[in-house]
């Protein structure tokens, strides 16, 4: 079944557009039946479990993080992941920049925008953000590459109130590259998840976060 449903996601992705895989709260087995299928990328929201399986699974998969980064945490993922996806503070960014220049390593992040309902998810907000490079903060980095932003839609069935909260993502990033027109290299937008991601490609999502359609619901 995940086989199948890796194979049959590909299909419908529009060129561009890549698929990382969820596979937090999953076992190795279950990662590796996705890696059989050709899916490299995948994603996790816990240090400690990400950690895990990148020493039990094969080399080349390309491990994002996507879940709430804690500071103290920030030390032992770098050097370990493709692309952390959750920034979500000026605080964060600049703890991952310093370890990772300790490190020798280029950390690869996006911004983590919020623009969904409830006030517990994290993230900036779009003015926010947009006077961060506007302001040019993001040339005092040394050693981690910001590459586009994330974001989640709101959690409710009303799908135009998702498909809005997908168009502020998209349009944010564009106004960045306005903001800043020689940034080089920040073209992801990741957003859409499994119920939702078909809207997200719609309104200019090139990174779709998928795991309950892939691998079930949860295994704790």
């Amino acid at each position: 079944m995940i086989a199948e449903e890796i194979k049959r996601i590909h299909t419908e992705l529009p060129a561009g557009v890549k698929l990382c895989a969820v596979s937090k709260f999953h076992p190795a087995e279950a990662i590796r039946e996705a890696y059989d299928a050709g899916q490299r990328i995948f994603g996790e929201s816990r240090v400690q479990e990400l950690l895990a399986k990148v020493d039990e699974l094969p080399s080349d998969i390309s491990w994002h993080f996507i879940g709430h980064l804690q500071t103290n945490k920030v030390k032992s993922l770098i050097g370990k992941t493709s692309l952390i996806e959750s920034v979500d503070s000026e605080r964060l960014l600049d703890l991952i920049d310093r370890e990772s220049e300790k490190a020798g390593v280029v950390t690869r992040v996006l911004m983590q925008l919020h623009v969904a309902r409830e006030e517990t998810k994290f993230g900036f907000y779009p003015e926010e953000l947009i006077e961060y490079f506007a302001r040019r903060k993001f040339e005092s980095l040394k050693a981690t590459h910001i590459c586009g932003v994330m974001g989640m839609a709101s959690n409710t069935d009303d799908m135009e109130r998702v498909r809005e909260d997908f168009r502020l993502i998209s349009e944010t990033g564009k106004r960045i590259r306005e903001a800043a027109p020689d940034l080089r290299g920040f073209d992801i937008v990741s957003m859409g998840m499994s119920g939702d991601w078909r809207i997200a490609v719609e309104e200019g999502s090139t990174l779709v976060r998928i795991g309950t359609a892939i691998f079930g619901e949860r295994q704790y």
